[in-house]
């Protein structure tokens, strides 16, 4: 079983912050890193690192095409990632602050301007069963799930970020979501201080036929499905340093979990151990453990 990753691929310039820049305010950096990123990158890094396999699709621009580099020597498939000659990659813009939140500006760029022709082109390698990884920063994302559910696939959906055209998506077709607070709240329609427990139940109340799962940082994480119900996984008490990639590692080793034929909870419980780690370590991509580090 393989995981297909078609997702996002950006460069991130991150700076570190005393806090968060307010509005109208000017902070200077006390430093400033680039580094491989975008939520669909670090979480097939996520997944090869768990111990899956991990083919990952998206495109470049001709200023990002070292990432492609950078990934085959993680030892992900890479035959689907493309490169645009005709717009800059996508990168992003991240505040850190000294008690490792972060805040991101985000722009699309090549993974926004995917022709069509793609899905066939990817989705062709797919054996019934696999899985199929979405997150909100590539376009064709109602066209992906579709496409997924049409050809067997396992479908996973990481609304993030979260947009109203979220709403216009088929849905139906998901089988996993995975969501932090804000996109959770974005999807029941709630706002985004509602008890975690009271969106678990309106989102499996409204999609039934499909596995929710709530990360929520410092708190661990909820999830719900048909079969097991609802399941609590308490978070590792660490010192966070920066919790950028907390999320991707957290849906990576989860998806990896599941590709071996753990069970929900001890899925919840390895995702949990593996985004502990991360957090406690600077950066995105590099902050992702190794298996190897859990035991």
């Amino acid at each position: 079983m393989k995981i297909i990753n078609f997702g996002s691929l950006n460069v991130d310039y991150v700076y570190h912050l005393p806090h968060i820049v307010l509005p109208g305010e000017t902070l200077a950096s006390s430093s400033m890193q680039v580094n491989p990123g975008g939520k669909g990158a670090n979480q097939s890094v996520a997944m090869i690192r768990a111990g899956a396999t991990v083919w990952h699709a998206g495109q470049l621009g001709t200023d990002t095409e070292w990432m492609r580099d950078r990934l085959q020597k993680e030892g992900i498939d890479v035959r689907h990632i493309k490169v645009s000659g005709s717009v800059h990659g996508g990168h992003a813009i991240i505040q850190v602050d000294e008690t490792g939140q972060n805040s991101i500006v985000l722009y699309g760029g090549a993974n926004i301007t995917i022709e069509p022709e793609r899905i066939h082109e990817v989705l062709a390698d797919a054996k019934a069963g696999d899985w199929l990884v979405l997150q909100n920063e590539i376009n064709l994302t109602s066209e992906l799930l579709k496409a997924g559910k049409a050809a067997g696939m396992k479908v996973c959906f990481n609304p993030a970020p979260f947009a109203p055209e979220v709403f216009d998506y088929p849905l139906d077709c998901v089988d996993l979501f995975i969501l932090n607070e804000h996109e959770a709240a974005g999807l029941a329609k709630r706002p985004v201080d509602t008890a975690p427990e009271i969106l678990l139940d309106e989102l499996a109340e409204t999609y039934p036929e499909a596995t929710i799962c709530l990360t929520l940082g410092a708190d661990g994480s909820l999830l719900w499905s048909a079969e097991s119900g609802v399941l609590r996984q308490l978070a590792y008490s660490v010192t966070a340093v920066d919790t950028t990639a907390a999320g991707d590692t957290f849906t990576g080793y989860f998806l990896a979990e599941l590709t071996r034929g753990s069970e929900l909870k001890a899925a919840l419980d390895v995702a949990s151990r593996a985004a502990s780690i991360a957090v406690t370590r600077a950066g995105a991509m590099d902050s992702i453990p190794f298996r190897k580090e859990l035991s």
